[in-house]
Protein backbone atom coordinates (compact mmCIF):
# COMPACT_ATOMS: atom_id res chain seq x y z
CA UNK A 1 0.00 0.00 0.00
CA UNK A 2 1.16 3.49 -1.09
CA UNK A 3 0.03 6.43 0.47
CA UNK A 4 1.02 9.78 -1.61
CA UNK A 5 -0.12 13.29 -0.06
CA UNK A 6 -0.59 16.79 -2.63
CA UNK A 7 -0.93 19.90 -0.95
CA UNK A 8 0.92 19.19 2.11
CA UNK A 9 3.08 22.42 2.23
CA UNK A 10 -0.55 24.51 1.44
CA UNK A 11 -2.16 22.87 4.30
CA UNK A 12 0.52 23.66 6.76
CA UNK A 13 0.66 27.28 5.44
CA UNK A 14 -3.22 27.76 5.47
CA UNK A 15 -3.08 26.27 9.81
CA UNK A 16 -0.63 28.77 10.26
CA UNK A 17 -2.03 31.21 9.06
CA UNK A 18 -5.29 30.09 11.12
CA UNK A 19 -3.53 30.05 14.24
CA UNK A 20 -2.67 34.19 13.71
CA UNK A 21 -5.32 35.18 16.17
CA UNK A 22 -4.04 38.81 15.42
CA UNK A 23 -7.06 39.73 12.65
CA UNK A 24 -9.69 38.60 15.68
CA UNK A 25 -7.91 40.39 18.14
CA UNK A 26 -8.17 43.36 15.85
CA UNK A 27 -11.78 42.80 15.43
CA UNK A 28 -12.14 42.46 19.16
CA UNK A 29 -10.55 45.62 19.52
CA UNK A 30 -12.68 47.54 16.65
CA UNK A 31 -15.88 46.23 17.84
CA UNK A 32 -15.09 47.18 21.87
CA UNK A 33 -14.51 50.93 20.53
CA UNK A 34 -17.55 50.80 18.40
CA UNK A 35 -19.61 49.83 21.06
CA UNK A 36 -18.19 52.56 23.33
CA UNK A 37 -18.88 55.11 21.27
CA UNK A 38 -22.60 53.75 20.91
CA UNK A 39 -23.41 53.89 24.33
CA UNK A 40 -22.20 57.09 24.53
CA UNK A 41 -24.31 58.19 21.78
CA UNK A 42 -27.14 56.10 23.40
CA UNK A 43 -26.96 58.03 26.64
CA UNK A 44 -27.05 61.75 24.68
CA UNK A 45 -30.12 60.60 22.50
CA UNK A 46 -32.38 59.48 25.28
CA UNK A 47 -31.43 60.52 28.23
CA UNK A 48 -34.32 62.85 28.58
CA UNK A 49 -36.06 63.01 31.63
CA UNK A 50 -34.43 64.54 35.60
CA UNK A 51 -30.85 66.66 35.43
CA UNK A 52 -28.22 65.47 33.27
CA UNK A 53 -24.07 65.78 33.35
CA UNK A 54 -22.80 63.45 31.05
CA UNK A 55 -21.04 62.00 33.55
CA UNK A 56 -22.42 58.61 32.74
CA UNK A 57 -21.49 59.14 28.92
CA UNK A 58 -17.66 60.22 30.34
CA UNK A 59 -17.26 57.17 32.56
CA UNK A 60 -17.87 54.39 29.79
CA UNK A 61 -14.31 53.03 29.10
CA UNK A 62 -13.36 50.22 27.02
CA UNK A 63 -10.82 47.57 28.72
CA UNK A 64 -8.74 44.82 27.24
CA UNK A 65 -8.30 41.43 28.72
CA UNK A 66 -7.02 37.73 27.79
CA UNK A 67 -4.52 38.90 25.50
CA UNK A 68 -6.77 41.06 23.01
CA UNK A 69 -9.04 38.37 22.61
CA UNK A 70 -11.57 40.26 25.31
CA UNK A 71 -13.41 43.30 25.78
CA UNK A 72 -15.15 44.91 28.71
CA UNK A 73 -17.36 47.98 27.99
CA UNK A 74 -18.95 49.67 30.64
CA UNK A 75 -19.94 52.30 32.29
CA UNK A 76 -18.17 53.63 35.61
CA UNK A 77 -20.99 55.54 37.53
CA UNK A 78 -22.30 54.11 41.00
CA UNK A 79 -25.69 54.69 39.33
CA UNK A 80 -25.58 53.30 35.75
CA UNK A 81 -27.69 50.21 36.66
CA UNK A 82 -30.48 52.63 38.04
CA UNK A 83 -30.62 54.38 34.55
CA UNK A 84 -30.61 51.10 32.41
CA UNK A 85 -33.07 49.21 34.65
CA UNK A 86 -35.34 52.27 35.92
CA UNK A 87 -36.18 51.88 39.64
CA UNK A 88 -39.91 51.82 41.55
CA UNK A 89 -39.49 55.69 40.77
CA UNK A 90 -38.49 56.20 37.75
CA UNK A 91 -38.57 55.05 34.45
CA UNK A 92 -35.82 52.86 32.54
CA UNK A 93 -33.58 54.70 30.05
CA UNK A 94 -31.67 51.70 28.67
CA UNK A 95 -28.02 52.59 27.20
CA UNK A 96 -26.16 49.32 27.20
CA UNK A 97 -28.76 46.58 26.25
CA UNK A 98 -29.41 48.32 22.95
CA UNK A 99 -26.13 49.38 22.00
CA UNK A 100 -24.85 45.96 22.72
CA UNK A 101 -27.49 43.84 20.84
CA UNK A 102 -26.62 46.72 17.94
CA UNK A 103 -22.57 46.13 17.93
CA UNK A 104 -22.92 41.99 18.65
CA UNK A 105 -24.43 42.12 15.31
CA UNK A 106 -21.76 43.64 13.80
CA UNK A 107 -19.13 41.33 16.04
CA UNK A 108 -20.70 38.07 14.58
CA UNK A 109 -20.21 39.69 10.92
CA UNK A 110 -16.62 40.78 11.44
CA UNK A 111 -16.11 37.31 12.67
CA UNK A 112 -17.84 35.34 10.16
CA UNK A 113 -16.14 37.25 7.18
CA UNK A 114 -13.07 36.62 8.73
CA UNK A 115 -13.55 32.44 8.90
CA UNK A 116 -14.86 32.48 5.28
Amino acid sequence: MKVKLEGLTALTQGLNKRTDLSEVKAIVMKNGDQLNRRMKRQTTASFKKGYTTGQTARSINTEIYDGGLTAVVEPGTHYSPYVEYGTRFMNAEPFVRPAFEEQAQIFCNDLDALVR
